[in-house]
């Protein structure tokens, strides 16, 4: 068995999921193949993986490859965790030019002017490597963790061979995280739950107690007494529509028309929305990479334990036939009856050695269906542009995306795009 790991830069997301494998010992002997474009970050990674598999015992042929031709021959499963045109100079790019126009954003990773084009100059990246997955392994399942997740996998599953699934964090933080700032410790005592939707706005259906018992209510009642700060918007959503989404506050802010307006700045602090988080976030990485760098180099203290990625899982259940349950974001075949059949839904999976055993949904209530919608479109017409390669499909994208279209006049979204164009130069494939 062979694991290529696409954007082993990541390095400590790469000692994650792979460190998981590692201390799967069900995965037997196995090999992991190492392959990014940044020589230095490679061979970070290198070192850290090996090391891990030294300390723990691992059964893994740690390798790196240079050239992606090798990296992808003959692999079963692929993780990527690429990350195309870096905080400099695209992700300050999303922020700085939209700003001109009055646009904010909080992280622009998924929706948004910032997430569509950041599909843009992903999408020919990633068709390119699968190119070359078809022809060198084509039995290969693609594990997709990179942003904006359904836009790429979306693309991925339409448009080309590779068979592909998206995966989040969002969904098996949701209860646990509840359950921490809530202080309901039953929503993590043998709760079960019903989630489905789309990436970063999955909706928490249900919520049962070990006993059977609808914890709905409780959580209802409990969130409005404390009102987390750092959860207000989703307090919000849930307290008008009915539901919780599984994705943070920041992230639903600007998925909505409702939260960021300029003609209402007050709701920023009212619901403690936090404008530029993203960059922010970078910064701090990028500051605090060169100390963490060299811990996880030297060696001293290196440890892992297994996480609650779903990487690893799926890859023991698919090699094992153990069936494990994930939710993942897949194509909609008829799975929730109220999308769009080819909109990208997040939704249960079954993986055996079968593989993906999508599971039936059904029909979500109304006014989450609806909510969905809004970003449902403004994918689909982002898919759509990266494959036709014209202006006027990445136009009607931004036309629909919620947030910008309540900020700003058409015409205003018309020169935002062909701004952020120009802006992009060279990390953008020729559109006409």
């Amino acid at each position: 068995m062979k694991i290529t790991f696409l954007g082993a830069g990541s390095t400590v997301f790469a000692k994650n999921v792979l460190g998981d494998c590692i201390l799967t010992p069900e995965l037997g002997k196995f090999e992991i193949a190492l392959f990014d474009i940044d020589a230095q970050r490679l061979a970070d990674s290198f070192r850290v993986v090996s090391a891990i598999n030294n300390k723990y015992g691992g059964s893994a042929a740690v390798k790196e490859y240079a050239d992606p031709v090798k990296a992808f021959r003959g692999a079963d499963y692929i993780v990527n965790a690429i990350q195309v045109g870096g905080y400099e100079p695209c992700t300050v790019t999303d922020f700085e030019i939209p700003k001109k126009y009055g646009l904010r954003q909080t992280i622009a990773d998924t929706l948004g002017i910032g997430g569509i084009f950041r599909a843009l100059r992903t999408i020919p990246v990633l068709e390119n490597y699968a190119w070359i997955i078809e022809k060198n392994a084509p039995r290969a399942l693609f594990l997709n963790y990179t942003n904006p997740m359904a836009m790429l996998s979306g693309y991925m599953q339409r448009y080309t061979g590779v068979k592909t699934v998206g995966l989040c964090h969002s969904v098996q933080s949701c209860l646990p995280s509840l359950a921490d700032w809530l202080q309901m410790p039953e929503l993590n005592d043998g709760a079960t739950y019903k989630i489905a939707g789309i990436n970063h706005m999955a909706w928490l259906l249900e919520v049962k107690g070990k006993d059977g018992g609808d914890l709905y209510p409780a959580l209802k009642k409990r969130f409005n007494e404390v009102k987390p700060k750092n959860d207000l918007v989703r307090l919000d959503m849930m307290n008008r529509f009915g539901y919780y989404n599984t994705e943070s506050s920041e992230h639903t802010a600007e998925y909505h028309a409702f939260y960021i307006k300029s003609r209402y700045p007050d709701l920023i602090e009212r619901y403690n929305i936090p404008l530029d988080e993203y960059p922010r976030r970078c910064v701090n990485q990028i500051a605090g990479w060169k100390n963490m760098r060299e811990e996880l180099l030297s060696g001293a203290g290196l440890e892992h334990k297994r996480s609650n990625e779903y990487g690893s899982r799926i890859i023991q259940a698919a090699e094992t036939g153990v069936p494990y349950r994930i939710h993942g974001n897949v194509q909609n075949t008829g799975l929730i009856t109220n999308l769009p059949r080819n909109a990208c839904v997040e939704v249960p999976i079954m993986v055996d050695r079968n593989g993906l055993n999508p599971c039936f949904v059904g029909a979500l209530p109304e006014q989450c269906a609806a909510l969905n919608r809004t970003s449902v479109n403004t994918q689909l017409l982002t898919i759509q542009a990266a494959h036709s390669r014209k202006k006027e499909d990445v136009y009607m994208a931004a036309y629909l995306d919620p947030h910008t279209a309540a900020e700003l006049s058409l015409d205003g979204i018309k020169n935002l795009c062909d701004d952020l164009f120009a802006a992009h130069g060279d990390w953008l494939p020729e559109y006409k």
